[in-house]
């Protein structure tokens, strides 16, 4: 059996990336305009230092604005919601996204709901969310986004395919179904309480796995020549015995790799499938939300 396309996320996010610089070029000639970009950080959780550290210098890279406020962890609600506001008001930022996860004292519901609908470049407030849902223009969550730029690169036209999505999260698994089923999919979205969830993937022409569960989708729950988008990322040990016993560690997704090349076919690899697409999808959130504060057409 011929093995699966690797899909190149890394690749595709790069030229992404040039298409949104030359953009903001011709948005500042044009309209002496300037896509704004904030992102808040609370706290020092290593992963999200690296996350945050890496947009800044994207953000920095297409020719757009960027701020980056890194609170203490100790940092209040109310004074967090005080930042929140002055960045919504704040006519040169044009973004705004609040580095999840936060310290447990901090609710993330109420910082969600304190950012503007215009500036939610993550896609995660009510009215973001209903509009995606309700098939109006929405800013919508940066990594479905980046799933469906890949999965429509991959196969062009999408209608009629059979997608299943395995997870219900408000991030990734409801905008991700929402996305598929405006581009003609019939979908299905699979999650813990799903009974006999490898023969619900087996159905699926279009697999998106994120539930954050290393390895858990296992070649045979895969369809042949089904296209697997695998968005989980843990760490596992090492497969070298010696350097498992140091303590060092390999990047995994949720779906089994080696089992599953076999049998799809296109996936995207972990790392460099999904990832890179985030960052590049919240640079185009950002653009958009540019264009629509300041009556600029897309």
């Amino acid at each position: 059996m011929s093995q699966a396309k690797i899909i190149d996320g890394k690749a595709f996010a790069a030229k992404l990336r040039e298409t949104i610089a030359a953009e903001v070029a011709v948005l500042k000639a044009e309209h002496g305009l300037t896509p704004g970009l904030a992102v808040v950080l609370v706290g020092e959780d290593p992963a999200s230092q690296v996350y945050v550290r890496s947009k800044g210098e994207q953000t920095l890279a297409a020719g757009m604005h960027s701020e980056t406020h890194r609170l203490p962890a100790d940092t209040s609600q109310s004074e967090l919601l005080s930042l929140v506001e002055r960045l919504n008001d704040d006519p040169a930022i044009h973004g705004v996204l609040v580095q999840f996860p936060v310290p447990d004292h901090l609710s993330q519901a109420t910082i969600v709901a304190a950012i503007s609908p215009d500036k939610d470049v993550d896609g995660l407030t009510v009215t973001n969310a209903g509009r995606l849902a309700s098939g109006l223009p929405a800013l919508t969550s940066c990594t479905p986004a980046g799933c469906m730029a890949l999965l429509k690169d991959v196969l062009g036209d999408l209608t009629g395919q059979r997608a299943v999505v395995i997870g219900r999260s408000n991030l990734m698994g409801k905008p991700m179904a929402q996305l598929l089923l405006a581009a003609d999919c019939t979908v299905t979205i699979a999650h813990s309480r799903s009974l006999d969830l490898p023969t619900i993937c087996r159905e699926a022409d279009i697999l998106v796995a994120a539930v954050g569960r290393a390895e858990m989708v296992r070649g045979d729950w895969i369809k042949p020549g089904a296209t697997v988008i695998d968005v989980g990322i843990s760490r596992f040990p090492s497969r070298d015995p010696v350097a498992a016993a140091a303590g060092k560690t390999r990047l995994v997704g949720d779906v089994a790799f080696e089992e599953a090349k076999g049998v799809a076919g296109a996936i995207t690899p972990v790392p460099g499938g999904v990832g890179p697409m985030t960052i590049a999808m919240l640079l185009a959130n950002t653009v958009s939300a540019a264009k629509r504060i300041n009556g600029i057409a897309e």
